[in-house]
């Protein structure tokens, strides 16, 4: 292959936005996703960053939340406090991007602590605002490295809510947003059925019995299982030489 598997992450992940969506944006993977689907299919993607920046137009890559390339050009600037009290809790965020340490069957996302919380093997920065992005967001898609460890069949410690315990988990909680809706490893590409991740297509050269020797249960596997389009040249041109020329995180 003369792509790697983050180039592959990144490419799926801009293929699921659509022009116009209002995006919670990450630094790392999903900002280079996120302004991939705006330089090549989704011109009016809105991308709001943590930090208060709304409506960001970046010119070269981010390197966190509080970097000026992000105010340079954009519609506004807000408070924290804004972003998350009048766009998130407003109900205006049509997509957010999250990841953690650990993700389980249903979708629930571990960045608090690996093993008991009361005595872990390794405590985590936590919460941050992954959690209200998880309640909040109508539709959460999250990418992340696929192992055994970190796709147990349950979390250790739930610290962003997927589907809960399966099927109206969510409702009964009275979370607005529907959850996550895709999960994209460097192996696979995951959705939801009944409220539990369900393989829907390989990467070029995995196998389902791969993807299954790195996960902690058995993955249902949808009958029409397809294969990830690899990038294409052009969106590997843009990767790499507009979006991330240093290789910061290709």
């Amino acid at each position: 292959m003369d792509y790697t598997a983050n180039e592959l992450m990144v490419c799926e992940a801009a293929r699921q936005l659509r022009d116009g969506e209002v995006v919670f944006v990450g630094i790392g993977l999903p900002n280079l996703a996120c302004n991939l689907a705006r330089r090549r299919h989704a011109p009016n993607l809105v991308l709001i960053y943590e930090s208060g920046a709304v409506g960001a137009v970046p010119e070269r890559l981010p390197i966190s939340i509080g970097d000026p390339a992000l105010v340079t050009g954009c519609s506004s600037v807000c408070s924290m406090y804004d972003v998350f009290a009048h766009y998130l809790q407003g109900g205006l965020i049509d997509v957010g991007f999250l990841g953690g340490a650990q993700i389980d069957r249903h979708g629930n996302i571990n960045t608090t602590v690996i093993g008991d919380y009361a005595s872990p093997s390794v405590r985590l920065p936590g919460s941050g605002g992954a959690c209200e992005i998880a309640i909040l967001a109508r539709k959460v898609v999250v990418i992340a490295p696929q192992s055994k460890r970190s796709f147990p069949a349950r979390v250790d410690f739930v610290t962003s809510p997927g589907h809960v315990e399966g099927p109206g988990g969510r409702a009964r909680l009275g979370m607005p947003g529907q959850g996550p809706v895709s999960v994209i490893t460097n192996l696979a590409c995951f959705g939801f059925r009944d409220g539990e991740m369900t393989l829907t297509s390989l990467h070029p050269g995995s196998s389902v019995e791969q993807v299954r020797a790195n996960m902690g249960w058995e993955v249902a596997v949808v009958t029409d299982l397809a294969e990830t389009a690899p990038p294409t040249p052009d969106e590997l041109r843009l990767i790499r030489d507009e979006l991330d020329p240093e290789h910061l995180y290709i």
